[in-house]
């Protein structure tokens, strides 16, 4: 194992799993992803956030004994923008990552994200589907309905990445810090609103990288209600327009209308 420089063991990464009705796959899911965090140059934690106790979820992750593994979450669904607020008032990285749970990304990308993280010196990396070297097993019906949302986020908000839905992301913590305070999504459109508003306020280092695909017909939201997903995405795709070009909501000038939650415990500097 190479030797780690100072500057490498004083850095952690937090990494977030939001986790919704995982009992079957949880444990082996939370294994393969430690192995893969187990060789990164830096510290790092996982936390687990069960969001929502619908089935025995908590209980499969909590059998991963580990230090490193954090279990965690609440009684009811509230969505995986709320999961991973809640995830991230408990982490104590410097950097941010997260990754959905269900295994139709191939966790061994967290690698590769980190290392463009690092090249790149950025604020964000985001997984894409479009990047030259991605490897994606993705039905045609969903690649033609990704590539419609694309061009409309892309319409919308002038964001310089191309795909921004696929569920492994890093950020910089002063980032979300700014961030999160100000965002009000906690279902479809999360990962469309912090992108947006964190370009927004001026965090333009966002870059993507490649991710490996494998598209799990039984784990994924085409099986649970894929069209009214589709309808609330757009919904709240347009709210998130809204608040940003119009309302100008996200602006530093409104700290007074941005929603507190003091049970995410986040430090924000309200007047």
């Amino acid at each position: 194992m190479a030797r780690l420089s100072r500057k490498q063991k004083e850095r952690k990464v937090s990494l977030i799993i939001p986790a919704f009705k995982q009992a079957k796959t949880i444990k082996n899911d939370l294994i393969r992803i430690k192995k893969v965090m187990e060789k990164l140059r830096y510290d790092y934690e996982i936390i687990v956030v069960v969001d929502g106790k619908a089935d025995k979820t908590f209980e499969n992750a909590s059998k991963v004994k580990s230090p490193k593994v954090i279990v965690t979450g609440y009684e009811h669904n509230h969505g995986k923008g709320h999961a991973i607020r809640f995830g991230i008032a408990r982490s104590t990285g410097d950097i941010i990552a997260f990754i959905d749970a269900g295994m139709d990304l191939n966790p061994n990308g967290l690698s590769l994200l980190l290392e463009h993280f690092e090249w790149y010196n950025a604020d964000i990396i985001v997984g894409s589907k479009l990047h030259p070297v991605s490897k994606i097993n993705y039905p045609f019906t969903r690649k033609l309905l990704s590539f419609g949302y694309r061009t409309i986020v892309r319409l919308m908000f002038g964001l310089s990445v191309r795909d921004t839905q696929v569920g492994m992301k890093f950020y910089r913590r002063q980032v979300l810090e700014d961030v999160l305070p100000r965002l009000l999504v906690k279902t479809y459109a999360f990962d469309v609103e912090i992108l947006a508003v964190s370009y927004h306020l001026g965090y333009r280092r966002i870059f993507e990288a490649p991710v490996e695909i494998n598209f799990n017909l039984t784990t994924s939201i085409i099986s649970k209600g894929f069209w009214k997903i589709i309808f609330y995405m757009l919904l709240d795709t347009a709210a998130v327009f809204y608040r940003l070009k119009i309302l100008r909501y996200y602006d530093n000038g409104n700290k007074r209308k941005w929603k507190f939650d003091p049970e995410l415990n986040f430090k924000v500097n309200l007047p």
